[in-house]
């Protein structure tokens, strides 16, 4: 199958997507992967030298391999075209694979899946534990982002069969492009392959109240240690080494986050209880959100594993807000 050929097959397969997407919905992203493997098995039935591997490798990148082709499946509850993307390691890419796409599904707003050329879609480079490629479809009619790639000056074929430390170096090039005046202070020569720091520093006080409340529900659900006795030592170290490595956030009093009478009794009330408890509740809510559109990745590295938890926080906030 040519390139061209495989693109159309793309388009049919975004088409029927999107019309299941707006008449009943994906509310996972492993329902909605499953399904984009389904579909483009259907429409490659005539194709006797091409088949959809419905048992890939755990991790594997991308997703789907067809042959050479290949497909990253993106999905969010939001109304974004924007998603972390795989790690620049790539260390379980399948090596047959010589043309990749993103298939993504918009479920927030009017639902939507569009795919597209995933060189051309990766638009930056982030932290977690690992540093991260960040992938963004352009708004209708609206002019697409200049790649990553054209940003470092490399192609994205050369740029993957670089070793980690070949790849820091453009990695760190373009961190230092994009933030001349920042102190850019893990980009030494003899950085670690997986480090935890991120590209630039803000302090938490000077952010907006809505990045307070969004980072704060974010370290509960992904730190459980918030919850524990307040005679347990470091028991906010998960939050802080979380908001500093996947935000960039430097937090001096953790523990004001989630105890302090500011955050946990806004009004001054007299109901009682423990702070760290009406903390929590107040932020019921933003969990609620932050669960649905946090990364999968997000919950294997904290939690070895996408919980059943998040698809019932996914579950609690589709009913919320039908």
């Amino acid at each position: 199958m040519k390139k061209n050929d495989f693109e159309r097959l793309l388009d049919v397969c975004c088409g029927t997507l999107t019309h299941e997407a707006r008449k009943e919905g994906f509310k996972t992203s492993q329902q909605f992967e499953n399904r984009v493997r389904e579909v483009l098995d259907d429409l490659l039935k005539d194709e006797s030298d091409l088949n959809v591997d419905f048992s890939p490798p755990p991790q594997a990148f991308p997703d789907i391999a067809i042959g050479e082709y290949g497909v990253e499946v993106k999905f969010t509850l939001s109304d974004t075209w924007k998603s972390i993307a795989n790690s620049i390691q790539e260390s379980q890419r399948v090596q047959s694979v010589k043309y990749i796409y993103i298939v993504f599904g918009k479920m927030g707003g009017k639902p939507e899946v569009r795919w597209g050329d995933y060189e051309k879609s990766v638009v930056h480079v982030r932290t977690s534990h690992v540093p991260r490629f960040e992938v963004e479809l352009p708004q209708k009619d609206a002019p697409m982002r200049p790649s990553l790639f054209d940003l470092m000056g490399v192609s994205y074929d050369v740029f993957s069969k670089l070793d980690i430390h070949e790849k820091m170096k453009f990695v760190r090039a373009y961190a230092r492009k994009i933030h001349p005046n920042e102190r850019l202070w893990w980009l030494g020569e003899d950085t670690d392959d997986e480090h935890t720091l991120p590209l630039n520093i803000r302090l938490y006080t000077n952010l907006t109240d809505e990045e307070k409340i969004r980072y704060r529900a974010e370290a509960l659900l992904l730190c459980p240690m918030i919850l524990k006795s307040g005679h347990v030592r470091n028991k906010y170290n998960d939050a802080v080494m979380f908001m500093l490595s996947y935000h960039g956030v430097l937090c001096h009093q953790a523990r004001d986050l989630f105890s302090a009478g500011s955050v946990a009794n806004p009004n001054n009330d007299d109901e009682g209880c423990l702070y760290i408890e009406r903390a929590v509740k107040l932020l019921e809510n933003a969990m609620l959100v932050a669960a649905a559109e946090m990364e999968d990745a997000l919950f294997v590295e904290n939690w070895g594993e996408v919980s059943n938890q998040k698809t019932a926080y996914e579950n609690g906030l589709r009913k919320q807000t039908q």
